[in-house]
């Protein structure tokens, strides 16, 4: 049989190994600020206004405050970077993006100023929702432990033996495929990362001795894709007072992610020789590799209302229905390595490379369920030049669900979401001034709090019996997949300004956007150690990233 085949049917297996983490299901959940210059120069707070492109993917009755057709495309100019800092090295990485972000066309129908609803719109509309656009690397500086110890840690406490993780040119076992290892385990045994204690033992060591080894880290990640959208909305109005929209929504995703993680060593537990039947004292050094790509579509539906009892205020209301995904996954493991002993000889070095199956990529499919969001605004008209408006975002990121791709629920992993992260709180506000009827000056400001539960960040919590790790599960120690590294973010802001220009039908507008946000990334998680129960805390750093962005849009009435 094909081994893609056979690793999808490892896959689906219940209870061997688990297709998907929480922590991919929430990172494909994520939305930007993103829409049209106007849109987004207001902060996005637009529940209660209605009447621009954007509110196509925000709130759909806003579509009824169209009084006439609306044509419009968005350019984005994205300045990105990314910081990433651990015990007092740090590192900055810089480059910029450019995109058309988001374009669409709405259609209005008078129906007459005697019917109760005036006018019946539509529309269809692309916009770019989020992008995962980020790169960042540095040093960790000196670290405690080591990713090895916790692969040794965990591949004792299910007792694997060395026959089921062996395999070479002459082996037609293959542990990957064949057996029910972990791949990290497979990985870490075939690289050295891991040693038996003796020959014939099939308990392990890690590389890092707590009494005598000293060593550093460094991580180098990349992350690239998109979430777009492919919104068609229909709406109008009643009597001019209530405003409604229905809008549904095909989402396409691309994610794809390539980490390295590398530690070195002195003193270190490293293999005897290269049949890797016991270990000897040694330097180490070592690079773990992952790619990841996983992509798919989606659909959506969206309903929202306006309301606006008087002329000077508004109030919005807006539901968003989960995005159902169909996904795919493919990625694959590597591990570079270079040891050296006085048990090797003069001058002698053991080193070489391993990777997952042979190099070839682990496939599946599989299914998740993004957050339901509501939405509920309210603005005002003052003096019939300024405009104020708010708005209140509730995400519930803890609601993610993933299931195979037989639509069966993996049980262990919605629990981690629910475990990992908690519902997130969306303030908006925008501010809009008509200097004259052709200029406009516009201001907004955006605050998300980070949707990882105090239990997740911290790492660990206090117990009775002492201090409790919060194991992340990661796509290697359960997995096919060997990437043990994850990154939680904190609070997201948003500071917005920008200028409007109107002239007859055409109309032009100009956004500035600054984004910073600030995320947590550990190498591997915290763990208490199966034989000890003492608590090994993971080396970690943060990424601060700080993109600008400059928004143009161009668009005509009619």
């Amino acid at each position: 049989m094909n081994k893609k085949v056979l690793a999808g049917v490892l896959v689906a297996l219940p209870g061997a190994i688990m297709a998907q983490t929480a922590i991919d299901a929430y990172s494909i959940s994520q939305n930007d600020l993103r829409g049209s210059a106007r849109f987004m120069s207001m902060g996005g707070a637009f529940t209660a206004l209605g009447g621009d492109i954007s509110t196509l993917n925000q709130n759909p009755g806003g579509i009824g405050v169209y009084r006439s057709s609306d044509l419009s495309a968005t350019l984005d100019i994205t300045m990105q970077s990314s910081k990433f800092s651990a015990v007092g090295f740090s590192n900055t990485q810089k480059y910029t993006n450019v995109g058309c972000n988001s374009f669409g066309y709405v259609g209005s129908v008078n129906l007459g100023s005697n019917s109760a609803m005036p006018f019946f719109n539509w529309g269809a509309s692309y916009s770019r929702l989020a992008s995962f656009d980020r790169r960042y690397s540095g040093s960790m500086g000196a670290i405690k432990t080591s990713l090895t110890n916790l692969i040794a840690d965990f591949t004792n406490a299910d007792e694997w033996t060395q026959q089921e993780l062996y395999s070479n040119d002459y082996n037609i076992f293959n542990p990957y495929l064949d057996g029910g290892a972990p791949w990290s385990s497979i990985l870490m045994y075939s690289g050295y990362g891991i040693n038996p204690i003796s020959p014939n033992a099939n308990s392990y060591t890690g590389l890092y001795d707590y009494n005598r080894t000293s060593g550093s880290a460094a991580v180098s990640v990349e992350e690239k894709g998109h979430v777009d959208e492919y919104s068609i909305n229909f709406g109008g109005n009643v009597s001019d007072v209530v405003y409604w929209g229905i809008g549904f929504g095909i989402t396409d995703i691309d994610f794809r992610s390539r980490t390295f993680y590398s530690e070195s060593f002195d003193n270190a537990n490293v293999s005897a020789s290269s049949d890797g039947q016991s270990y000897t004292n040694g330097t180490a050094d070592y690079t773990l590799g992952n790619y990841k790509h996983i992509w798919g579509s989606g659909f959506n539906f969206k309903a929202g209302l306006i309301f606006k009892p008087i002329n000077e205020f508004r109030l919005g209301i807006a539901v968003h229905t989960p995005t159902y995904y169909n996904l795919s996954y493919e990625g694959s493991g590597s591990m570079t390595y270079a040891y050296q002993a006085a048990a090797y000889g003069q001058g002698q070095t053991l080193k070489g490379t391993a990777v997952t199956d042979e190099g070839y990529l682990d496939e599946f499919d599989w299914k998740s369920r993004t957050p339901w969001r509501l939405m509920v605004g309210a603005a005002g008209v003052i003096g019939g030049r300024a405009i104020i408006s708010a708005d209140y975002e509730y995400r519930a990121s803890n609601d993610i669900k993933v299931q195979d791709f037989n639509g069966n629920d993996y049980a262990d992993i919605n629990s981690d979401v629910k475990t990992y992260y908690k519902a997130q709180n969306i303030m908006r506000l925008g501010l809009e001034y008509r200097l004259t009827p052709q200029f406009s000056l516009r201001a907004g400001y955006v605050y998300e709090t980070s949707p990882v539960t105090t239990e997740a960040m911290d790492g660990y919590r206090i117990t009775p019996n002492g201090p409790a790790a919060t194991y992340i599960y990661t796509s290697g120690p359960h997995d096919t997949e060997t990437l043990p590294s994850y990154t939680f973010d904190k609070t997201t802001q948003y500071i917005t300004c920008g200028l409007g220009y109107r002239y007859k039908n055409f109309y032009a507008d100009a956004a500035y956007v600054h984004r910073s946000r600030k995320s947590k990334f550990s190498a591997f998680t915290d763990y208490n150690e199966n034989a000890t129960g003492d608590l090994i805390i993971a080396p970690t750093g943060t990424v601060s990233d700080n993109n600008n962005s400059i928004v143009l849009t161009v668009g005509f009435r009619f």
